[in-house]
């Protein structure tokens, strides 16, 4: 549990009152006793339990790191970060329930996760009622900042408390079949989705770019992810005549639906957004992953010489777990709470002003700084200025990137 600060209860009779002397003054922040160090936390939801935690894992250490590493360097002076991970097992229940926690802890101001769109669908009110800024490195569902309406033109920012370090489906799924279409060369494809916020979601805007290219869809359909048995979409699929198979979901369905799709005769690639980007995809799919591609948010992290430094700490930290796919976006959200709150305490003497959330919250929006994956940034409805996507590719039971580039690029 972490440290709170020591309340000395001195009861007096008299008038029949209670008399409660703290020591310290929170100011926004628990101050703990040695050296008047405020601590501010910074919240972690993700499914850090279940078939995405390789996911989750890699968000919550990452957070971490930037935390300690924002007080080894003592970058906002008299403030101490620490971390409150909670699990949502990818589920928008919990994800709510955690939500609800996170705000009730005035130590908090600032929110990395969740790692799914539907989990934050269930999140954002609480956050934006609290006035807490929440920063997703992962979520890539346009409705979440563009409002239920975004792809008819009628944007609106609905919460003012959510932000993004990933780039959207908006962007990813168009990139996606511009890549196929035009590089790979695939002209009839077969799309499934698993019916959730962000598959759904990301296979809508393939099929747009798609057939706006010239393409043509051999055939739809939705699975059960919690199944594992596809035989009848299988079936479908080979009888079809698709010559690459589009996912909208993430990799433990899409890892099985790979090795099924193979094993029927069908021997034909499977293509997925950044929720199949992950090791555990190989490892579902076994051989059969050979060939597939995914797209990812931003640059190959390893690639970029402003990545370095975090993938030489991280595994200096002794995670047991890999930073995975949003490691380096995980990162970068913390380390935008963290420039905040140094906004904030600059800006008022060097302490926290009694009502911090909002002013972090506000700081948060206006936050510019070069981060682990490039320049971090946020526009007007709070989605990330970093519009970079990668393509990879299965090679040797590995995902090795082919191409990086912006949408329409």
């Amino acid at each position: 549990m972490r440290h709170r600060q020591l309340i000395a209860v001195t009861a007096a009779l008299a008038a029949g009152a209670l008399t409660l002397t703290a020591c310290g003054s929170r100011d926004g922040g628990s101050t703990a006793g040695d050296g008047g160090n405020t601590t501010v936390v910074i919240g972690v939801d993700a499914p850090l339990t279940g078939d995405l935690s390789a996911l989750g894992l890699g968000i919550k250490n990452s957070a971490d790191l930037a935390a300690k590493q924002a007080n080894e360097k003592k970058y906002v002076k008299g403030v101490t970060f620490k971390i409150e991970a909670l699990d949502d097992q990818a589920q928008a229940s919990s994800g709510q329930q955690n939500a609800t926690k996170l705000t009730a802890d005035k130590d908090v101001l600032g929110v990395v996760g969740p790692l799914n769109s539907s989990v934050s669908e269930s999140m954002q009110k609480v956050f934006d009622d609290a006035k807490l800024a929440q920063i997703s490195p992962a979520n890539t569902s346009p409705s979440l900042t563009q409002g239920p309406k975004w792809a008819e033109g009628q944007k609106v920012r609905t919460y003012k408390s959510y932000f993004r370090t990933a780039t959207t489906d908006a962007i990813q799924g168009p990139f996606a079949a511009q890549y196929l279409f035009n590089k790979a060369g695939k002209k009839k494809v077969f799309i499934i989705d698993d019916k959730k916020t962000y598959g759904a979601g990301l296979a809508g805007t393939f099929k747009g770019e798609f057939t706006k290219l010239g393409g043509q869809v051999a055939g739809e359909g939705h699975i059960d992810p919690e199944s594992k048995d596809f035989s009848a979409i299988v079936t479908q699929v080979k009888s079809s005549g698709a010559d690459v198979v589009y996912y909208g979901g993430e990799y433990p369905a899409a890892g099985p639906l790979s090795k099924q799709i193979k094993a029927s005769g069908a021997n034909i690639p499977l293509v997925g957004g950044d929720g199949i980007y992950d090791k555990k995809f190989v490892e579902l799919a076994g051989d059969a992953a050979t060939g597939d591609f995914s797209t990812s948010v931003g640059a190959p992290v390893e690639s970029l010489p402003s990545a370095k430094e975090f993938v030489a700490n991280y595994t200096k930290a002794g995670y047991k777990d890999p930073f995975a796919a949003y490691g380096g976006y995980s990162y970068d959200s913390a380390w935008a709470v963290i420039e905040a709150v140094k906004k904030v305490v600059d800006a008022n003497n060097g302490k926290l002003p009694s009502d911090a959330r909002a002013k972090v919250l506000e700081a948060v929006q206006g936050v510019s700084f070069e981060g682990v994956t490039g320049k971090v940034s946020f526009d007007e409805f709070g989605d990330a200025t970093n519009k970079q996507l990668t393509v990879y590719k299965v090679d040797g039971g590995e995902w090795k990137s082919v191409e990086s580039g912006t949408y329409g690029g």
